[in-house]
């Protein structure tokens, strides 16, 4: 279902989810790394927020 909901929104608003989605490996590392270096809360709960949302992609919920 999202895969058919996504090519129903505006073309540019595609082009962002796209680069979105390219986008969240890159900072799910760094942060990876930058929890494991400097371990605060807030870092932790951004690590999760981050993988979810690459979890999400990657599960094409969205």
């Amino acid at each position: 279902m999202s895969r058919l909901y996504r090519y129903r929104l505006p073309p540019w608003c595609r082009r962002w989810l796209y680069i979105i989605e390219k986008a969240m490996l890159p900072l799910a590392i760094f942060q990876l790394l930058r929890t494991l270096l400097f371990p605060t809360t807030f870092d932790v709960f951004l690590l999760g927020i981050i993988l979810g949302i690459f979890i999400a992609f990657h599960l094409e919920w969205i």
